[in-house]
């Protein structure tokens, strides 16, 4: 276990800049979420953590010790990947036990390793089979034991349930963030997922194109976001967004309004007209989509027990004000 610490740390490929200088203490046994977008820079974050990218610039330590300079082996990390990596020729005790043969670990605490990790994630009944004979869960529990093995200082998990269904994805999440807390163990995980992020972080990094746009809980990037991007990035169904001549407000600013803090209103009442498009009835709760005179599209999340409006019915929109958002023509909010 370890701390983990990321200083200024830049990425260029060539003359191109990919990441423009992401700086974190990550505390010992902290879970860190990198989020955001394909092509934003997180998974290129993530290696340079690794040692698998090198570093243009900044520094990044583990345990307080500069690892700029070393081998992804000696910088005590374990890292488990989107696409499992297991050996199909190996069994799954040898595909956990891979590592430690490598680094030439005493053969019966190998398997006390193994045996333990097994029992950890439920895989004993699996130790003599191939990763074939395995479902994608039992795969991706073999990565993360072949992982935990080597009792590294820190975790790092590179998009590790993009290859699940949706339910196993919520069920390994939690086995996922069940599994760190009780191995106290420093975790980077890095996804495109919001649910992930806000479900199993303590704090995210939320990245808009190289850049760490911000840094934070997740229930505090939720109620207070920094940029427009991760105010509409942030959240699900996300924020919606109407200018300020929408609403009668002169200015170039853009107001920003949670789904669920919007209420649908008899027509010519409220502060905006709108038309019905469709909904999305989703059990507990509707989604009422709508269309704006300038065709703005925007979204009102409701308890299910409310009357939804037929299609290309009339409606206005009311909100408090208190739970408006302003952004500039930068994006930054105000």
């Amino acid at each position: 276990m370890a701390t983990l610490t990321l200083n200024n740390v830049k990425k260029s490929f060539g003359k191109t800049d990919v990441i423009h200088g992401v700086s974190i203490d990550v505390e010992d046994g902290e879970f860190i979420v990198i989020v955001g977008p394909s092509g934003c820079g997180k998974s290129t974050l993530l290696r340079m953590v690794a040692g698998l990218e090198t570093i243009t610039d900044g520094e990044v330590q583990i345990g307080g010790r500069r690892v700029n300079e070393e081998e992804p082996m000696a910088r005590d990390i374990a890292m488990v990947f989107q696409n499992y990596a297991l050996y199909p020729h190996m069994s799954v005790f040898d595909n956990m036990a891979y590592g430690l043969k490598i680094a030439k670990v005493d053969k019966a605490e190998i398997a006390d390793r193994v045996n333990q990790a097994a029992k950890l994630l439920q895989l004993e009944p699996y130790l003599t089979r191939k990763p074939r004979e395995l479902s994608g869960g039992q795969r991706q529990r073999v990565a993360m034991g072949r992982a935990i093995v080597r009792k590294p200082a820190v975790f790092l998990f590179d998009e590790p349930l993009s290859n699940l269904d949706a339910k196993l994805r919520v069920q390994m999440r939690l086995e996922i963030r069940a599994l760190q807390r009780e191995l106290g163990v420093t975790a980077l995980y890095v996804t495109h997922d919001q649910v992930e992020a806000m479900t199993m972080a303590d704090r995210m990094i939320v990245m808009n194109g190289g850049v760490a746009d911000q840094i934070g809980k997740p229930l505090e990037v939720y109620a207070n976001p920094a940029t427009e991007f991760v105010a509409g990035f942030i959240g699900s169904p996300p924020m919606n967004f109407l200018t300020c001549g929408l609403i009668g407000e002169t200015g170039d600013d853009r107001i920003g309004i949670r789904p669920e803090h919007m209420r649908l209103a008899d027509a010519g009442e409220g502060r905006l007209n709108a038309q019905a498009a469709f909904c999305e009835v989703l059990g507990a709760e509707t989604l009422v989509h709508l269309r704006c005179v300038d065709g703005t599209q925007v979204t009102v999340r409701q308890d299910a027990a409310k009357a939804i409006p037929d299609e290309g019915t009339n409606v206005g929109l009311s909100w408090a004000g208190a739970n408006e958002m302003r952004f500039d023509s930068n994006g930054q909010r105000i």
